[in-house]
């Protein structure tokens, strides 16, 4: 048995520096946020209760992706597998999966404090 739910909204950003995406997404959600040291992620302080929003700096064309927190990432890669997923990548602790309708998203160990509250549980006990 695992657990999993949606552990982030990821507004993936094509730039080498993300103070105007900040600034933008910031005022937009009425967030504020820091970007970290090395300048590839902002992480968006939200109101309690509400989805985590994170900044990403990246190479490909700007998009938004799920990140699928979870207490088994290959248990979870074959379960998705199975609803016919595919895995594009493995990059550093995550597993970048596409949906059948195209759409990338990531598999992520747990990410928040109060995980695995609200998670769906899979498998057999």
């Amino acid at each position: 048995m695992h657990r999993s739910r949606v552990g982030c909204i990821v507004i993936d950003c094509q730039t080498d520096d993300l103070s105007e995406p900040l600034a933008f997404w910031s005022q937009a959600l009425g967030a504020p946020g820091d970007v970290d040291q090395d300048g590839k992620y902002a992480k968006l302080d939200m109101p309690s209760g509400s989805p985590a929003v994170l900044l990403q700096a990246v190479d490909h064309p700007a998009r938004v992706h799920l990140d699928v927190e979870t207490d088994d990432k290959d248990g979870e890669r074959e379960r998705l597998t199975a609803l016919g997923a595919t895995e594009v990548a493995r990059v550093k602790g995550w597993i970048v999966m596409e949906a059948p309708t195209g759409h990338r998203f990531c598999i992520v160990g747990p990410q928040g404090g109060d995980f695995p509250a609200r998670a769906a549980e899979w498998g057999e006990r």
